[in-house]
């Protein structure tokens, strides 16, 4: 103790002296801060004008809103979107001055926005972000599903009176305009829409999440949007990510066994819409209540609508074409446009030379903007003199736009794919297959411990490149499986075009009791292409789905199916507009899983796959009954 005393006392005296910058009570003197306790921005030279309000909606609700007007705007027409994906990170994806830029999101199709001096709002849905009030995943409309006076019909009209009346330099018109979620709310918006509501732009929207959109394709799930459920559903504004603990989703999900397994290792059984899936697996009321394209069946077309869908739309394949065939018949002011471009998801605001390995010729992202869009917008919006044709599809394989006044461009025959026995497929026209071989079958092992992956592993997650292309890969790996069925044509000597959805009917049977069928339409291009060498030899997927055998008979009820007998199931593949050309050939396969992106059937027929038990998945073999008037894919040609 004695040697620590003198050692205390002299570090004491080498510390400088403190007590002149105590006040009298003790405490030390503040040293000014240099953060104002307000900030004003001055954005004088910025080329727009921000402004962030609150537009209160009839049940008292207020949600948040970004509204961005040009410098020097004078009687503009508005450009309105909804979004449950943050509005004020996408109207300052970047900070800059320049209008342009900072709306430089996803969602934008700036150039459009810019060059044509439109006032730009963009508005949180209620209960996300900035706004008020509860979500609801896609709120149904006011009714069954939905007892409260509000929906985002009613918060797109109440937004719109708004804005009308209280931004000036507006003209009074307005034009909504979105894709995905975002392209669901222009649907919603032309429910019983606003006067002031003059056009709509639905892009690759969400339009029926059980048949063929983001939650189910034909009762299969999509498992791996557990993902996007998570994070959208668990707080208001995105907080919680989901923990990404493995390299391969498709490792991850097959060690979770089944998807309700996955979601409750997660926690998901606190989400309200998680509990909603799993509680109608199949196509009851809930889904079809809400399935936009039945809504707007029933609804004359009072708003000029320009829907635009992506031929190879890796979310939302199903919904743009079945809102177009519903709308069709009503449209007898000749107000719906449709626009089928050669896209994924969304690449219709990016650019659209190419897909993946597949080359267009041309920007076709570019030429949809300002040959296609611009004037919809600029006819409705300022008087514009010109209008795009009704239809507008992008002819693959040709690499050519082309005009139409209806969707299918097709002359109303028909080509059959018709698998034989020896591997190869038989091309008929009309009737029901007319193959050419005598009857047969094709036998494969479905072994749900080892699934077929629907692109090359490691499988990423549902965002990047590799989820946006995964429908123009190669199918050659999937071929070259045990467990896959290919049929393949001879070299073709005259092009064959097609122009709408392929018809698959399919004949088969299984040793289990439950069976998913994956059929796919292919392009086999050449064994050399010599301007594009990596594309010698390349499947290209032109048309893939896949359908749950249990509901064969209905999509209402699940069904087990009878083990060993031969059956029919008939589905159809999204649409195509596509031209296989001259020494090309076609080929079919068939398969019985399409992981991880939809949960594996167990084969064993139980109530609920998405609960499915580890003992209830079994090995199971499938036969494709070939030959004569069995197992055919119909083909829609085109003009």
């Amino acid at each position: 103790m004695t040697l620590i005393r003198p050692l205390v006392l002299s570090l004491m005296m080498a510390m400088p002296a403190v007590s002149h910058a105590l006040t009298d009570k003790g405490t030390y003197k503040a040293l000014p801060s240099e953060t104002p306790t307000t900030f004003k921005p001055t954005n004088d030279a910025f080329d727009y004008e921000t402004r962030d309000v609150m537009i209160p909606m009839r049940d008292g609700v207020k949600l948040h809103t970004v509204i961005l007007v040009p410098k020097g705007a004078n009687k503009a027409g508005i450009l309105f979107t909804r979004t449950p994906y943050d509005a004020s990170e996408m109207t300052s994806a970047i900070a800059s001055g320049h209008l342009a830029v900072a709306v430089s999101h996803d969602d934008e199709p700036s150039d459009v926005l810019v060059q044509d001096g439109y006032i730009r709002v963009v508005q949180d849905v209620r209960g996300k972000y900035g706004s008020e009030g509860d979500y609801v995943m896609n709120r149904p409309l006011h009714g069954p599903l939905n007892p409260t006076p509000v929906d985002d019909s009613t918060d797109a009209y109440d937004t719109i009176d708004w804005l009308v009346h209280h931004v000036p330099e507006s003209n009074g018109r307005v034009a909504i305009i979105g894709i995905s979620y975002d392209g669901f709310e222009p649907l919603m918006a032309i429910v019983h829409p606003h006067p002031a509501l003059k056009a709509s732009a639905p892009m690759n929207p969400m339009v029926d999440g059980w048949m063929g959109d983001d939650w189910f394709h034909h009762g299969a799930f999509r498992q791996q949007n557990l993902e996007y459920i998570y994070e959208q559903t668990a707080s208001r504004k995105n907080h919680y990510k989901w923990p990404a603990n493995y390299a391969d989703d498709y490792q991850f999900f097959l060690e979770g066994t089944s998807a309700g397994a996955v979601a409750k290792r997660y926690g998901m059984e606190q989400l309200g819409f998680w509990n909603k899936v799993v509680a109608h697996p199949a196509y009851d009321a809930f889904w079809s209540q809400q399935a936009v394209d039945k809504i707007l069946g029933r609804e004359p077309v009072s708003v000029p609508t320009m829907i635009v869908a992506s031929l190879w739309d890796q979310e939302d394949i199903y919904g743009a074409f079945a809102v177009y065939k519903a709308m069709a018949p009503h449209d007898d002011a000749h107000r719906l446009f449709l626009v089928a471009g050669p896209w994924f998801h969304g690449q219709e605001i990016g650019d659209g030379s190419s897909l993946g390995a597949v080359r267009f010729g041309s920007n076709t992202g570019l030429y949809f903007r300002q040959n296609i869009l611009r004037p919809f917008l600029a006819h409705y919006l300022k008087d514009a003199p010109d209008l795009p044709a009704p239809v507008n599809a992008f002819v693959t394989g040709e690499n050519r736009w082309e005009t139409a006044p209806s969707w299918p461009m097709s002359t109303g025959d028909t080509l059959n794919l018709v698998p034989e026995a020896d591997r190869s497929l038989a091309l008929a026209h009309g009737g029901h297959g007319t193959g050419t071989g005598t009857s047969g079958s094709v036998e494969y092992v479905s072994d749900p411990t080892h699934p077929i992956p629907y692109r090359p592993r490691p499988v990423g997650p549902m965002s990047g490149t590799g989820w946006q292309h995964w429908l123009t890969n190669d199918q050659r790996e999937a071929s070259a499986r045990p467990d896959v069925a290919t049929f393949t044509s001879a070299v073709l000597t005259a092009p064959v075009r097609i122009s709408g959805a392929p018809h698959v009917h399919l004949v088969a049977s299984t040793t289990g009791t439950d069976a998913d069928w994956v059929v796919k339409v292919i392009d086999v291009y050449p064994d050399q292409v010599a301007k594009q060498p990596e594309m010698g030899g390349y499947q290209l997927g032109v048309s893939m789905d896949i359908f749950r055998g249990r509901y064969r008979e209905g999509f209402t009820t699940a069904k087990p199916i009878q083990a060993g007998a031969s059956l029919p199931y008939d589905f159809s593949l999204p649409n195509a507009n596509h031209v296989f050309l001259p020494g090309h050939r076609i080929m079919v396969q068939i398969q019985s899983s399409w992981f991880p992106l939809y949960d594996r059937n167990p084969q064993t027929f139980v109530p609920n796959i998405l609960l499915a038990q580890p003992g209830d998945y079994v090995t199971a073999t499938q036969k494709i009954i070939t030959g004569g008037d069995a197992t055919y894919v119909e083909l829609p040609l085109g003009r």
